[in-house]
């Protein structure tokens, strides 16, 4: 499941995202949800997102 919906996000969920820094490369960064940080319910580029860890990046898949 891709995470451009903000409704398929929740605290606690285990995802894969792209950091800043990751962009031009893709390479995925995997963690839990804290907290969500995009408002608006959808964006074509991913959720924006903070880990537990404390890094921020965009959510490009949902671990199920």
């Amino acid at each position: 499941m891709n995470g451009q919906s903000r409704k398929d996000i929740a605290p606690g969920l285990e995802v894969h995202i792209v950091l800043k820094q990751d962009q031009r490369t893709g390479r995925l960064t995997r963690g839990v949800v804290k907290d969500i940080l995009t408002n608006s319910p959808s964006h074509p580029h991913g959720i924006k997102v903070r880990l537990t860890d404390g890094q921020v990046g965009r959510v490009k898949e949902i671990i199920k």
